[in-house]
């Protein structure tokens, strides 16, 4: 199939752009493309226009001083590749290594993954790991969105029509900490059918600090915050771990669909749970 009839408006600045959100009805930004394309040829999404902010290049940036700041035009190929990066996100590298292949990576965005929200999306999943703030603007200002506040509902952000989102600030973890990402697709870069991001900070063997993400299983990917409850303070044993997470388990809304049933991806989980928790605690 091929997209319905749209306006095209390919904006030279920042501004230029907000003034189109603000002024155009029923509009689409187009990044990446990689998952807006698929879906205005298949016509699951027939807006009056598209606004192409490839030209943006202020919004492709990776800076560090206190906070981690990405902007929201950066490749996944290049988030990939980046020292600045590998320092500080070990762990965003590692969960590229699930995303698609080579040639999606070369124009996917971090901003586009975060405003389409697939549930098994792996970038808001490290974002949510380290609360990141998201920046977004339109023509009356900008505002931060907390990353745990981003998902209203099934691949549904929470930024107005008007808006674009810019910039991603991430604080990353200080002192020792180890990290883990483990998922599970048909195919290797396929969307995850569940998948698991995790956080680990260990103190004579209690584990002091811990963050969690899952994606895949539910309708939005999110923090983990009843299993990071209930691991938190006490000692690492991973056969103690593997029964203390029974109960948040059970407390998942898992999706059945044409892939797997819910009863499948809850097993699923735990063991990318528990091969996420061991991976992190063998990198403190």
């Amino acid at each position: 199939m091929k997209a319905s009839a749209f306006s095209y408006h390919k904006p030279n600045s920042l501004i230029d752009a907000l003034e189109l959100l603000q002024n155009e009805e029923d509009a689409k930004v187009l990044a990446g493309g990689q998952s807006l394309m698929p879906m205005l040829n298949m016509r699951f999404v027939q807006p009056e226009t598209v606004i192409d902010v490839n030209g943006l290049e202020e919004l492709a940036s990776i800076s560090f001083t206190e906070n981690l700041e990405i902007g929201a035009l950066t490749r996944q190929k290049t988030l990939a590749a980046d020292p600045i990066i590998k320092q500080h996100l070990p762990i965003m590298q590692e969960a590229l290594t699930w995303v698609g292949h080579f040639q999606t990576q070369s124009r996917g965005t971090i901003g586009g993954s975060l405003c389409h929200l697939d549930p098994a999306s792996e970038l808001p999943m490290v974002a949510l790991l380290y609360d990141a703030e998201l920046q977004v603007a339109s023509v009356s200002g900008t505002r931060l969105i907390p990353m745990q506040e981003w998902a209203l509902a099934y691949m549904m952000p929470s930024i107005g029509p008007d808006e674009l989102l810019t910039k991603i600030i991430i604080k990353p973890w200080q002192g020792v900490h180890g990290y883990g990402f483990q998922e599970f697709a048909r195919r290797h870069g396929d969307f995850a059918i569940a998948a698991v991001g995790c956080l680990l900070k260990l103190d004579n063997n209690i584990i002091t600090d811990i963050a969690l993400s899952i994606g895949g299983v539910e309708d939005v990917p999110r923090r983990f915050l009843e299993c990071e409850d209930r691991l938190r303070g006490m000692t690492y044993d991973i056969e103690e771990i593997k029964t203390d997470v029974l109960e948040p388990l059970d407390q998942i809304n898992y999706l059945d669909d044409s892939l797997v049933t819910g009863t499948y991806r809850r097993r699923l989980l735990k063991g990318l749970l528990i091969r996420a928790i061991e991976q992190a605690a063998l990198r403190v």
